[in-house]
């Protein structure tokens, strides 16, 4: 009977210690992160009252088993359902983070505290700037960022501190980097033409001011070769730094390589103009006829040379063969002004009453009258001295009895016969006239390029002309006006060069780069003479490796980026720019937003598994420590996208596991095993009672 009250004893007290289990998981149902455990029975001692016998051959008995009584039961196990994830709850909160997965957070009391685990993503940020645990201040390990290559460095984990000072603000930073990506199709017009391919980069000085750099792609002879020029950079008001900064050119600002030579292209040049060559006596000389009308400044402009046409010719005896060109030319001509040009060329307003048109002289405040058909020169003279208005010197010629030949017509034209002395073109001095061709022509000769009146008359016959960087060879000039004329090029920039078997980019300056750069001048002298201080500045290398020489269906699409074009874009450059928020991925790298645009990466939380997560031992405050047999912690942690399982969320929280419904059910056997084992203990000692009372 004694043993029976002791296994009563030790089934209530065991019954007791899982009611204990159950208490503190339902006290803990709504425990951030907590694991429910549950409690295992086993059986205690026994009382073996007789040893089993085996089966006796000789005597022909068999076997008989082993007396035992049992002694109560005890606690064998008390387990931790640590590996269950319990429900998402949504808390808004950035620095909240739930771990999916069989992941635990690393955390620190600091001061040289040992390393605990947790799974209460429930963090805060300390006045210090720390990521901690809200409820104890533990600060959040993890890794930190490299400065060298900006990426998270893989290494013994350390306190995040993720607001300190350099992380509130984004400080300017200037451009050093920038890449070219797209295709330069061979057929597109654009890098054929005179402005080439436009691209522009977006780049920032050593403040945070922005700039443009215009660029452009422009074709060569030879497949797959181009060069690539800087035309200009503008500030952020659209304004050239060469005005900017006063300067001459804006070569004095910045430089995009040392420029090359193109190979010289000849070509057969054709002119309607009639022009001859000699060569006699070793000395080149080239004549070039022009019309009569080419000769006069202001033929082309003029509406009433304009309109007078093929009936506008030179004035008789005025020039003879083998004169030279006068100071003025006089000309006459008959011609019929309508309505339109009366109105919009000069300026008249017609009345349709009176059929007359009216003017405002200058300084006068009211219209005058203009005669329909004027008696006299004195009423032609305002007639004159409207036509004039738009070139020339213009006179109405007169009748046989003196009257001026000038009629306004009912439907608003103006017929009149007139003379206009013009000024001579200054290019043809000297020009000598044929009356039988009707040409004037000017013989010159051709000492070099840099010849004025030489490359004037190359123009006009040819529409050749010699620039900074194009200059112009006369070959040979046939009778009938062919010219042989070779084209020697320069260019500004870095020639790029493309595999004409593939379209691959090949190199851009020489076979040794993939990048070219900008080179900013350290200081320049404006055309005052004031030295300018560029020290803001800073070269910018830029990489076209990323380049196709490709069809495209006669459409360019290269551009330029700052930056190195990596995850970090790395030398983009940047404006000033204040922290406007942060954010944790799912990867566990927290990131800070800035009003500039940039995404910086401020740290990553680590975390670690365990060979046995159960066996980790609870110290409170929903942490864990390691135990000999939870396995250690090698002090690096992991990524927790590293097994392609976990992942961390912001904003959620893990919640209890607990199942209450589970928890209530062992709570009802629970109770009904202790209330058993208390029925033990009374029958027990109600038979005592009994052993007792035999004395009696």
């Amino acid at each position: 009977m004694m043993r029976s009250l002791f296994s009563g004893v030790s089934g209530l007290k065991t019954h007791q210690t899982r009611m204990d289990v159950i208490g503190n998981n339902i006290a803990n149902v709504n425990t951030v992160a907590y694991k429910s455990q549950n409690m295992i029975f086993s059986d205690l001692l026994y009382q073996t009252t007789q040893a089993a016998s085996g089966a006796n051959a000789d005597t022909g008995r068999g076997g008989v088993n082993a007396r035992q009584i049992g002694l109560g039961a005890k606690t064998a196990a008390i387990n931790t359902a640590i590996t269950r994830q319990g429900s998402a709850q949504s808390t808004n909160n950035p620095w909240d983070v739930m771990i999916s997965g069989e992941s635990f957070f690393i955390v620190s009391s600091g001061n040289g505290g040992q390393n605990l685990f947790t799974r209460d993503g429930s963090f805060t940020v300390d006045g210090a700037g720390n990521l901690v645990m809200a409820s104890t201040g533990y600060k959040v390990m993890g890794w930190q960022v490299d400065p060298e290559t900006g990426d998270i460095r893989s290494d013994v984990v350390s306190a995040l501190q993720v607001m300190n000072r350099d992380n509130l603000v984004a400080p300017p930073e200037y451009t050093t980097n920038a890449y070219a990506s797209g295709i330069v199709d061979k057929l597109d017009t654009n890098v054929h033409s005179k402005a080439g391919k436009a691209m522009t980069l977006t780049f920032y000085d050593a403040e945070g001011y922005s700039y443009t750099a215009k660029m452009s792609i422009h074709a060569m002879s030879k497949d797959g070769e181009y060069y690539v020029q800087l035309d200009d950079i503008t500030n952020s008001d659209g304004v050239s730094l060469k005005d900017y900064y006063n300067v001459s050119d804006i070569t004095q600002i910045a430089n995009f390589g040392a420029g090359g030579a193109i190979d010289p292209e000849t070509k057969v040049y054709t002119t309607a103009k009639g022009v001859t060559y000699d060569n006699t006596n070793g000395k080149q000389t080239f004549r070039v006829d022009y019309s009569f009308d080419e000769a006069l400044v202001g033929f082309a402009t003029n509406p009433l040379m304009q309109i007078g046409g093929n009936s506008v010719k030179v004035k008789d005896g005025t020039i003879n063969d083998g004169d030279t060109m006068p100071a003025k030319v006089t000309m006459t001509g008959e011609v019929k002004l309508t309505k339109e040009v009366l109105q919009n060329e000069y300026k008249l307003t017609y009345d349709e009453k009176d059929k007359a048109y009216y003017y405002l002289p200058d300084g006068a405040t009211a219209p005058v009258k203009l005669d329909s058909e004027p008696a006299d020169a004195t009423a032609a003279g305002a007639w004159e001295d409207v036509l004039s208005k738009l070139g020339g010197d213009i006179t109405i010629s007169n009748d046989a009895n003196g009257k001026p030949l000038l009629k306004v017509n009912d439907d608003g034209s103006v017929e009149v016969t007139f003379e206009a002395e013009l000024d001579q073109d200054p290019s043809m001095t000297g020009a000598v006239y044929n009356g039988q061709t009707g040409l004037f022509a000017k013989t010159l000769d051709y000492p070099g390029a840099d010849d004025a009146a030489t490359q004037e008359v190359m123009e006009k016959a040819y529409g050749v002309h010699n620039d900074d960087m194009i200059t112009y060879t006369i070959n040979y000039i046939t009778p009938d006006g062919h010219a042989s004329i070779t084209k020697n090029e320069k260019y500004n920039g870095n020639m790029l060069v493309f595999n004409t078997k593939n379209g691959m980019f090949s190199y851009i300056g020489n076979q040794e780069q993939d990048a070219a750069s900008i080179t900013f001048s350290g200081s320049a002298t404006d055309m005052t003479g004031e030295t300018i201080d560029l020290g803001h500045f800073h070269d910018i290398s830029i990489d076209f490796a990323s380049l196709t020489n490709v069809n495209n269906g006669k459409v360019s699409t290269a551009g330029l980026d700052n930056g190195d074009g990596s995850t970090n874009n790395l030398g983009s450059g940047r404006k000033r720019g204040e922290l406007i928020g942060i954010e944790i991925g799912q990867d566990g790298k927290i990131r800070a937003s800035y009003d500039n645009g940039l995404s910086k990466l401020l740290g990553q939380i680590a975390v670690t598994k365990f060979a046995n997560a159960a066996g980790l031992a609870k110290v409170g405050n929903n942490l864990y420590n390691t135990t000999m047999n939870s396995g250690e912690f090698d002090g690096i942690g992991m990524d927790i996208t590293s097994d392609g399982e976990g992942t961390m969320e912001s904003g959620v929280l893990e919640m209890s596991n607990v199942d209450l419904a589970g928890e209530f059910t062992e709570m009802i056997t629970t109770q009904r095993g202790f209330q058993a084992n208390s029925r033990i203990i009374t029958t027990s000692d109600s038979m005592l009672e009994e052993l007792v009372n035999l004395k009696r």
